[in-house]
């Protein structure tokens, strides 16, 4: 009987992804305002046809799932700012 460590890798790595996306979206809102929402929107749409192209199964759904997290983090950039205008998290006083 084989152990097959490919769904743990694929999950635990989907995890670690998600959890650097959070504070991804924190600093792009923090800098760059919501205008950042282009960038992951761009990196969404890149990785997503890389993952198109790669052969290897495992790299190719964790290709997707940096696409899908970046398409995901368009709304919570906007969402932060909301959270910002709130006073949860602090406005980057050299922006306008």
């Amino acid at each position: 009987m084989d152990i097959n460590f490919s769904g743990v890798a694929i999950g635990l790595a989907t995890f670690i992804i998600i959890g650097v996306f959070h504070p991804l979206v924190i600093k792009a809102e923090y800098y760059w305002g919501v205008r950042s929402w282009w960038l992951f929107l761009l990196l969404g749409i890149v990785t997503g046809a890389v993952s198109l192209l790669v052969h290897n199964l495992i790299i190719s759904i964790l290709l997707g799932v940096v696409a899908f997290s970046s398409f995901w983090s368009i709304g919570e950039v906007f969402a932060q700012k909301k959270r910002v205008e709130k006073g949860w998290f602090p406005k980057n006083p050299k922006r306008k």
